[in-house]
């Protein structure tokens, strides 16, 4: 075999994010973490409030949206568990540390949202056919309560890093909530005044609708991650042809791989033959700086050799 083989991996931890196609998120720190864990615990502690309303008042939205609620305490309590343990140190068993471990969160965190939608609207459709009384009195304090406190939560999570799926979760959550904690207001306003009890679970059931909706995307996202799929913002093809044409001395590329650890932490390995007279570790060096400046990517393996 002519030629030699080298392997080189390159990482680095400052950011580079000056004029490339991808900028590196933060990572999660402390303020995020706390941020989670005050969002958590605000929504723990109405959620029981809105389950007790909801059984007071016989209004299913109000159920409906303190099973919201339930499933955004989960994702917040998961996502804060999560964060806890992301930040213990990689090891010989788990090289990459434990970061895996939200977007593993967030995937079994949408199919809870599934199941919790199916139930709204199973109970819906028994309220269709045996509608029973409904306090809206009470039913529209809770709803106005539950909008003050998701409105907060919303607030207290918009200042934590949008990168992080967990987080982007823990927000659709919020943001389904509110809608929630209007169609409560709204179902709650048209019973006072009209009397047509009908109106919540018609409502409930459009609850279910927005729940399936933030659901499907959070296993989309999730899904893909855990598939290995390439990180969103990068493109094989894209990079490929960026490496091609920009490092001299570079004969072919044979594999490129992208994939992700988070959304965070892109991972890229690629394989190539460089021309004959060139110096691999000058190539090698060439190529992981246009990874870093242009596309952000920190961690590669790149594997060279001479071509035959």
């Amino acid at each position: 075999m002519s030629g030699h083989s080298h392997s080189h991996h390159h990482h680095c931890s400052h950011d580079h994010s000056g004029g490339g196609h991808h900028s590196h998120a933060p990572t999660v720190d402390a303020s995020n973490k706390r941020r989670v864990g005050v969002a958590a615990v605000l929504t723990g502690v109405f959620m029981v409030a809105e389950v007790a309303g909801g059984l007071i008042s016989g209004s299913l939205a109000l159920l409906a949206d303190a099973g919201h609620m339930l499933t955004d305490f989960a994702a917040l309590a998961m996502a804060w568990g999560a964060f806890h343990l992301a930040a213990r140190p990689a090891n010989s068993r788990y090289t990459y540390g434990y970061d895996r471990i939200s977007i593993l969160v967030a995937f079994l965190n949408a199919l809870t949202l599934f199941a919790v939608a199916g139930w709204i609207i199973w109970e819906a459709i028994h309220r269709f056919l045996g509608p029973g009384e409904i306090l809206a009195g009470t039913m529209l304090g809770v709803a106005i309560a539950g909008l003050a406190v998701n409105l907060l939560v919303f607030w207290i999570l918009l200042g934590a890093d949008q990168e992080n799926l967990n987080i982007r979760g823990a927000v659709l959550h919020v943001l389904g909530d509110l809608l929630g904690s209007v169609a409560a207001i709204a179902a709650a306003l048209i019973i006072f005044t009209t009397g047509w009890v009908l109106a919540d679970p018609i409502l409930s059931v459009l609850v279910a609708v927005l729940i399936l909706r933030s659901a499907w995307f959070l296993l989309k996202d999730s899904g893909h991650v855990l598939l290995q799929g390439a990180p969103k913002p990068l493109d094989v093809s894209e990079i490929t042809a960026d490496i091609t044409t920009h490092i001299e001395g570079l004969s072919r590329i044979e594999t490129l791989r992208i994939w992700s650890v988070t959304p965070q932490h892109p991972v890229l390995t690629l394989k190539a033959s460089v021309k004959k007279n060139t110096k691999i570790s000058e190539v090698s060096h060439a190529i992981a700086l246009r990874l870093q400046d242009e596309f952000s990517i920190e961690d590669a393996t790149i594997d060279l050799r001479h071509e035959a």
